[in-house]
């Protein structure tokens, strides 16, 4: 399995728990491909009963204003390719990143309060910096990558055809220094309508070589170097031309670094031929598993890559039972305890949860109130539970009385017989079913299907720290 390191992790602080990630709460991006896609069709819906004053008035509007209608069809054509994309057959498992994982299990068990695993893994998939990602593709159709750490893609030509741009750091010492201006009068420079950059005057020596350059870095999968040209414009803005000249000043040189007598090329054409005829060849690998870091994920440059990666995102994001399970496994490997509460939710604590079962005449008065408090009302908190139980008492009796509960309830926290989880709330531990005959294994089998059910409608009304999902209770089971 190949692993791609990852960014520096900032701090994960569990008072975000409550916190859902912003992409959640944003809308889904098919609606904006399916707004592009209809955008023909809207047009031609238009009534076309239209005055001959508003026909004459459409036939004088300004350049900048058809500029303006050709850039937008042109975004309009992007979205529509974008949309096409084919996912891609390939494995996607999000993982919580170790140094954010670290972070966490260190304030678990700092702590004796117990957190859901519902809402630790969305606090995790909330940030790229938290997770990793890994991609599983088939022996048949591998994931190609540059390299051991290099740029990867589900296309090995593209790779190929990009390999020069994506690892010329990894192989030549790249200088940028500033010419001497260019001289002459130019009264027009091209300009790629899809990206804005300026080519520079069609007669310049340099404006072929720019045109192509350009055009197989990001345009040479999306349509042919016909459609391509159609793009490109002719504009005579002065101040477009001072831009591009200032612009073709820059002159930037390749020097190779892993020759013992190092070479110079003055322009990254001379400099691509020379890594596509000593590096490329075996450098392309093909790899059937790969880990890569969270904020990697999100700018692949192979486009289907990058897609299949969002998509299970956001399926993840809505129920996040890979990433739960992989967390729960985690948790166990550290010592931490992982029990299943109410409704079948999933918590973790560093305290081993068990039900209170001494005799009611072997504790103290206190012990057995606090316990049939918490039984009483589910929920409460260690205010509340106070008031409740030292309302009666004067004041000077109050103050003494609510320190011997603080004592007593921090006992039974410590001893998992009082559950305090992370918002405060208290509630006591599941008590564990009684055995029951052979003859009866039918009606349990029955039963326990039936609690199931009623345990996934519960959480799916949610609960103090989240919405459970299916998955949830599923991964209580292993």
């Amino acid at each position: 399995m190949e692993t791609m390191s990852s960014l520096p992790v900032e701090p994960v602080d569990l008072l975000d728990l409550k916190l859902l990630p912003a992409w959640v709460k944003e809308p889904a991006e098919e609606r904006i491909y399916e707004y592009a896609g209809g955008e023909e069709e809207g047009r031609r819906s238009r009534p076309s009963n239209r005055s001959r004053r508003d026909r004459v008035s459409r036939s004088h509007e300004s350049k900048n204003g058809r500029d303006r209608r050709a850039r937008g069809r042109n975004r309009g054509d992007r979205r529509k390719v974008f949309r096409a994309i084919a996912l891609p057959d390939i494995t996607v498992r999000f993982l919580p990143h170790s140094p954010a994982f670290d972070n966490v299990v260190a304030q678990i068990k700092s702590a004796s309060v117990a957190y859901s695993i519902f809402a630790l893994a969305r606090l995790f998939l909330e940030k790229p910096e938290r997770y990793d990602v890994r991609l599983t593709a088939k022996a048949e159709s591998p994931v190609y990558r540059l390299g051991e750490n290099g740029a990867m893609s589900l296309d090995r030509d593209f790779l190929e055809r990009n390999a020069f741009r994506f690892a010329r750091e990894d192989f030549y010492k790249i200088e940028t220094t500033q010419s001497d201006p260019i001289k002459g009068n130019f009264s027009n420079v091209a300009r790629c309508r899809l990206s804005g950059t300026l080519l520079g005057p069609t007669n310049h020596h340099n404006y072929q070589p720019h045109l192509r350059s350009l055009y197989e870095q990001r345009f040479s999968r999306r349509m042919s170097f016909g459609e391509y040209q159609r793009q490109i414009e002719i504009v005579n803005d002065p101040a477009l031309i001072e831009r591009w000249k200032e612009e073709a000043r820059t002159v930037t040189t390749y020097t190779t670094s892993r020759d013992e007598t190092p070479s110079t090329f003055a322009s990254a054409a001379e400099a691509e031929r020379h890594f596509q005829s000593n590096y490329l060849t075996g450098l392309v690998r093909s790899v059937e598993e790969v880990t890569i870091g969270g904020v990697l994920s999100r700018c692949l440059s192979d486009r289907a890559l990058n897609r299949a990666i969002e998509d299970a995102w956001a399926r993840e994001t809505r129920s996040p039972s890979n990433m739960m399970q992989e967390l729960a496994a985690r948790f166990r490997q550290r010592g931490l305890n992982v029990f299943r509460h109410r409704r079948g939710m999933l918590f973790v604590s560093p305290i081993r949860m068990r039900a209170f079962v001494h005799e009611q005449g072997g504790v103290s008065p206190s012990v057995n109130a606090i316990l049939e408090a918490v039984a009483a009302t589910p929920g409460i908190n260690r205010k509340d539970l106070a008031e409740k139980l030292v309302s009666t008492l004067s004041t000077e009796d109050a103050e003494s009385r609510k320190l011997a509960l603080a004592s007593d309830l921090r006992w039974l926290i410590s001893e998992g017989h009082v559950i305090e989880f992370n918002d405060g709330s208290l509630d006591l531990p599941r008590a564990k079913p009684k055995p029951k005959e052979t003859a009866d294994s039918a009606i349990t089998a029955e039963n326990s299907t039936k609690e199931v059910v009623a345990a996934v409608s519960a959480a799916e009304v949610g609960s103090t720290e989240s919405r459970p999902s299916e998955e949830e209770i599923e991964i209580g089971r292993s």
